[in-house]
């Protein structure tokens, strides 16, 4: 079964080539608005985006986010952020105290934020864009909350390159349904489901190249999704957040 959105949907690959044309204004505001007709917990709408179009800043944030070349190229980067600020002032105003430090404010925020860039990615490929995501905004996050000018209770947690893809992305396979999927309780993996998946991976050639990252060098045969999956989860990456977290105000009680 499928239509259109299913397609589209299926058809997804980040880009990371993009052409030098601009994007609009008015397409950059249309994907932002598609983005905002995604759910929000209680309507509370925690989240902001900022749009960086000038080359200067782009080389500036594509430094602070692991020198990927894409984000210097694309003619647009959005940081996406978990924003609480919005609420304390809505708290102000009413007169109420602003319970802005527990973890599910936090968590509430971080959903938010994640389904409104999905949106916005879908709303982007419908139009001909393309778009990658960006983790690494988090690896100088108090750099980008400088550079960005962010207030107290706004913590940039995701980016995306968004321009026009100078050919169609890889579409890379995704985990089997039956690894994902769980009927009634959970089932843990099948041990074949994984090796079939590593395989899969192996014969796309999406990890060559990274045989020698983070750890004792592996052949390509041997360096697939299992290899770079244990390497990347078996390390303490960007132990500082906690506390960059609790200066910007989300303090995780």
């Amino acid at each position: 079964m499928s239509n259109s959105v299913i397609e589209l949907i299926q058809q997804h690959g980040s880009v990371r080539n993009y052409k030098p044309d601009s994007v609009s204004t008015d397409l950059i505001e249309t994907i932002v608005a598609a983005g905002q007709r995604a759910s929000t917990s209680s309507n509370l709408q925690m989240y902001s985006v900022v749009v960086t179009t000038t080359a200067e800043k782009r080389i500036q944030l594509m430094a602070l986010s692991g020198n990927q070349a894409h984000i210097g190229q694309a003619p647009v980067f959005l940081t996406w952020c978990a924003d609480l600020s919005r609420l304390e002032r809505v708290c102000k105003l009413q007169g109420y105290p602003h319970e802005s430090g527990h973890i599910e404010n936090f968590l509430l925020a971080t959903v938010d934020v994640s389904l409104v860039m999905q949106n916005a990615a879908l709303a982007a490929e419908s139009l001909g864009l393309g778009i990658c995501y960006i983790g690494g905004i988090r690896n100088q996050s108090q750099a980008v909350i400088e550079l960005l000018n962010l207030p107290r209770l706004v913590f940039p947690l995701c980016g995306m390159t968004l321009g026009w893809p100078e050919q169609p992305p890889r579409i890379r396979p995704r985990l089997p349904m039956n690894a994902v999927l769980h009927w009634e309780q959970y089932q843990p993996d099948d041990r074949s489901q994984l090796l079939a998946y590593d395989q899969a991976m192996l014969e796309t050639g999406i990890y060559r190249g990274r045989q020698v990252s983070g750890g004792e060098a592996k052949t390509s045969q041997e360096y697939g999704w299992l290899e770079h999956s244990a390497r990347r989860v078996s390390k303490n990456h960007r132990p500082e957040l906690r506390q960059i977290l609790i200066d910007a105000g989300f303090e995780m009680k």
